[in-house]
């Protein structure tokens, strides 16, 4: 009898640990965001004003479109270092189209097409060409950034055009047109995945592509179109920066690759592939501006600042790894 009750009482143990665990997975991310606001609304002067709290959307919606298509690039095991360089060159490339004097629409699109040609050369020289996705967009992270410098000489490129302007730095009914943008971006990929065959097959691809394959997924189609879209966002979020800079800049979106990916892994989205979700990511985009902003408002010194950033991306991948182990 001592002896059952003894088991029993380990299987519980194990169950309640598993509830924890899981518990964890689905919230920690959301309670660590608002443990950080409640913190922050006592250490941060203003942190709570509605003015503040629209800025740090604001000033996080670049890296969370990209991170957005960062998302699906990492849910099939792959990953893409060429986004914060498809910014630059999409930013001065549609700006410099405005300022040929071509409709502004146009000139916006030029910019994001340039992105999502970006993103089609990596996805074909990752699923056609076999070429490791590490290697193929790091490759791409410096000739796009190269391409930036020679297109514009090396200078920002001033943008004249107003309605360009809007893009990035208007707002409409007292909300930057970035948040739009932005949300209208996770509603889509939301979508995606969660509802059409495409978004199965991304998941399926990063669980075993093998297997993926020898179920009919046309697995290499599949590849090319997640770079693509990653490139196309990129180039939206290249876009949408130059009209909140009102130019063009080659040396803009440095570093905002590492930052995308910390924002995916902190969201829950495994670094293997097949697990995640794309409102984990937006939660690991909020929590990464929410500290940047908080550091900001405490005047804390901006390296000091990086060496924040550098231990949450280490946490991340961190974050990553204790998820692959489960309790029981």
């Amino acid at each position: 009898m001592r002896g059952n009750t003894q088991t029993i009482t380990h299987s519980q143990r194990l169950n309640i640990g598993n509830v924890l665990y899981s518990l964890w997975n689905r919230l920690g991310m959301i309670m660590i965001l608002l443990l950080l606001c409640v913190v922050l609304s006592f250490t941060a002067p203003n942190f709570l004003d509605t003015a503040n709290l629209l800025n740090v959307l604001k000033q996080v919606s670049i890296i969370a479109i990209l991170a957005a298509g960062m998302t699906i690039v990492i849910l099939t095991g792959g990953i893409d270092l060429s986004v914060g360089a498809t910014v630059a060159l999409s930013g001065v490339i549609s700006v410099m189209v405005s300022s040929a004097g071509v409709n502004p629409i146009i000139a916006m699109l030029s910019g994001v097409l340039v992105g999502y040609a970006v993103g089609l050369i990596n996805g074909f020289l990752t699923a056609k060409a076999k070429l490791p996705a590490f290697i193929v967009t790091l490759g791409s992270f410096t000739y796009v950034r190269g391409l930036a410098y020679v297109i514009s000489g090396g200078y920002p490129i001033v943008l004249q055009n107003e309605t360009f302007k809007f893009i990035g730095g208007g707002s409409i009914f007292g909300i930057p047109t970035p948040i739009y943008i932005m949300s209208l971006v996770y509603v889509v990929i939301f979508f995606v995945l969660k509802y059409t065959m495409f978004g199965r097959h991304i998941y399926a691809i990063g669980g075993n592509e093998e297997a993926a394959r020898l179920t009919g997924i046309k697995v290499e189609k599949s590849l090319i179109n997640v770079y693509s879209i990653s490139g196309l966002l990129a180039g939206l979020g290249g876009v949408v920066l130059a009209g909140r800079l009102f130019s063009g800049q080659p040396t803009a979106g440095q570093m905002y690759e590492l930052d995308a990916i910390a924002a995916v892994i902190l969201g829950g989205t495994s670094l293997t592939g097949g697990k995640g979700k794309i409102i984990g990511t937006i939660i690991g985009v909020l929590i990464m501006g929410v500290i940047s902003n908080g550091l900001t408002l405490m005047d804390v010194n901006y390296y000091w600042q990086l060496v924040v950033k550098g231990g949450v991306i280490v946490a991340a991948v961190l974050l990553d790894r204790l998820r692959g182990n489960s309790p029981a």
